[in-house]
């Protein structure tokens, strides 16, 4: 008689209902001069929580930053965010029942000619305020959305 053998198989795990999202921080990191322009990206801080004692090795997190249009200037049909760049973190270990602060910066942003300073930048007419969308994945699960946060207009210097 033949016995199956089971492969350590176990039922997959609804990231949405599991992880949350904490401590969230964020702004537009001064990130110096770049070809002699004044350059910030979006930066968010965060910490991820699970409710779980499941391991979720590996936690894979992919975090996209899209910019919002002003009020009154997408045309019907057309997206209400745009995309803007986004970063991606192949294993992100936890520590107990949560991850230590991760700090993810868009490696695009906005420039502006010296004397200009940062803080101007935030107020050019050609700004847009970004929007974050954290995406989660445990193994073979598919992608899923864990949070959103829109990033504060304030310029970090850390």
């Amino acid at each position: 008689m033949a016995v199956p053998l089971l492969a350590g198989c176990s039922a997959p795990v609804d990231l949405t209902r599991v992880l949350q999202v904490s401590d969230v921080s964020g702004g537009y990191f001064d990130a110096g001069l770049v070809d002699g322009r004044n350059k910030i990206v979006p930066s968010i801080t965060f910490r991820i929580k699970k409710s779980t004692d499941d391991s979720l090795r590996p936690l894979s997190v992919n975090v996209v930053f899209k910019q919002i249009p002003k009020p009154g200037t997408v045309a019907p049909g057309q997206p209400a965010e745009n995309d803007f760049d986004e970063v991606f973190k192949q294993s992100v270990p936890f520590d107990g029942s949560q991850t230590g602060l991760l700090t993810v910066r868009a490696t695009a942003g906005y420039t502006g000619d010296p004397p200009q300073s940062r803080a101007d930048l935030l107020k050019h007419s050609q700004f847009q305020d970004m929007r974050v969308h954290v995406f989660a994945k445990h193994s073979s699960s598919q992608w899923v959305e864990i949070a959103q946060f829109d990033v504060p207009r304030q310029i970090l210097t850390q």
